[in-house]
């Protein structure tokens, strides 16, 4: 593929930087879907959506693929086709309409007598925001993307290292399919299969003009995210560690890119926000935006 061209002169940079939200307690207290993991299937985009929403706002964390980790189901309108079903049957996975997630028996979720799964990693509704513990043992964080197997369209993760103006230095510090790392090797791409792909953040490797490291997703051609459905995003210490969070995210039907999530500095420390913003325009645009200069 060729490099990224702007379709637009001057493209709109992306929203600044918001207030942190609360953070999520760390005592981390139960609710209704704790420790489960939730596929779901069938239903319009925008449906679909709002379900995974009501999942993480639940507690639970919203898969993207049938997993072995996936503990429930929940079928709408349409789901019964899912080419998916007949393995989720053979697997004895619980089936639920999205009233299982709205009704008094919510708050019983998991089922009497069912014992709930262990506690993953945290779960992050759109904007939130945790700690990351940066010690001399776990200064590098990797951010994985993962979307659904029957994605017929090319989905690339992309990172930009900015300042406190949210911009680049230098074109190097856009990552993305044709430049791998940042010179270095601070922050850097690697595909791990077709539909996953992880940004590698060496936090002291990182020059002390940069404030974060944005993680973006953007969909090559004309397809939207209407057509990919949600992303899900972990971060995890090093490059092979259990996750600490995770966050599902989507965007609306005619974005084609979205940024997932960002690394930032906050005094001494280092933090994670789940973003989920998208946009209409593409990746070029993106990378304007954040100051890279694009070929004509």
């Amino acid at each position: 593929r060729e490099a990224p061209r702007p379709a637009q002169p001057d493209p709109a940079r992306p929203d600044p930087a918001r207030p942190d939200p609360a953070r999520p307690d760390p005592a981390r207290p139960d609710k209704a879907l704790t420790g489960r993991r939730v596929l779901v299937v069938g239903g319009s985009h925008p449906r679909a959506a709002a379900t995974r929403t009501r999942v993480t706002e639940l507690g639970g964390a919203a898969a993207v693929n049938l997993s072995s980790s996936v503990t429930d189901v929940v079928v709408l309108p349409g789901g019964e086709e899912d080419r998916r079903m007949p393995r989720i049957r053979s697997l004895g996975l619980p089936l639920h309409d999205e009233a299982w997630l709205y009704g008094p028996s919510s708050a019983q979720a998991a089922g009497p007598g069912t014992a709930p799964a262990p506690p993953g990693p945290l779960t992050l509704p759109r904007g939130g925001v945790t700690d990351l513990p940066v010690t001399q043992h776990t200064s590098t964080w990797t951010v994985t993307a993962t979307w659904a197997h029957q994605t017929a369209c090319e989905v690339d993760i992309v990172a930009f290292a900015l300042d406190g103006d949210e911009q680049v230095s230098r074109d190097e510090d856009f990552v993305f399919y044709g430049a791998t790392e940042t010179p270095g090797g601070a922050v850097s791409l690697s595909a791990d299969g077709p539909t996953e792909q992880s940004i590698t953040v060496d936090t002291e490797g990182l020059g002390p003009s940069v404030r974060k490291v944005v993680v973006a997703a953007a969909i090559d051609g004309t397809e939207t995210f209407g057509a990919v459905g949600a992303i899900e995003i972990t971060a995890a210490p090093g490059s092979s560690e259990a996750p600490l969070a995770q966050a599902t995210l989507d965007a609306a039907t005619t974005e084609r890119t979205m940024l997932l999530a960002e690394l930032y500095r906050r005094g001494p420390s280092w933090r994670l926000r789940a973003m989920g913003q998208g946009y209409d325009h593409g990746l070029a645009d993106l990378a304007s935006a954040y100051g890279v200069t694009i070929d004509d």
